[in-house]
């Protein structure tokens, strides 16, 4: 089953910006483990474009489309048996990158 994994960084309490090395060997265990798929970090939230084309015309709104202190930094899509290892993944990640991790299944 593959999995959404949800790096959320905090605002006013945010994670250690050295963890790149942890993060890369990390990465790297998880390809040579199997459960690799893809991953990557997004781009401050004052960059992003939301778009809203559910009337007559697409409306665009710079800015994410929530405003939170807490907000998606980057992601994970991991293959995984079941949820258990899944977690125990996240957990990993979530000490490896000092940031909280949402860990969710594709339906």
């Amino acid at each position: 089953m593959r999995y959404l994994v949800s790096v959320i960084d905090d605002k006013s309490n945010p994670g250690s910006t050295d963890r790149g090395p942890a993060i890369s060997a990390f990465n790297e265990r998880l390809v040579a483990e199997g459960y690799w798929v893809f991953a990557g970090g997004l781009a401050d939230t004052d960059t992003a474009t939301v778009i809203d084309n559910r009337g007559e015309q697409a409306v665009f709104s710079d800015g994410p489309f929530v405003e939170s202190k807490e907000y998606l930094a980057g992601v994970w899509v991991w293959e995984a048996p079941d949820l258990d290892v899944a977690l125990r993944l996240g957990a990993e990640a979530s000490k490896i990158c000092d940031r909280k991790i949402e860990v969710r299944p594709f339906q």
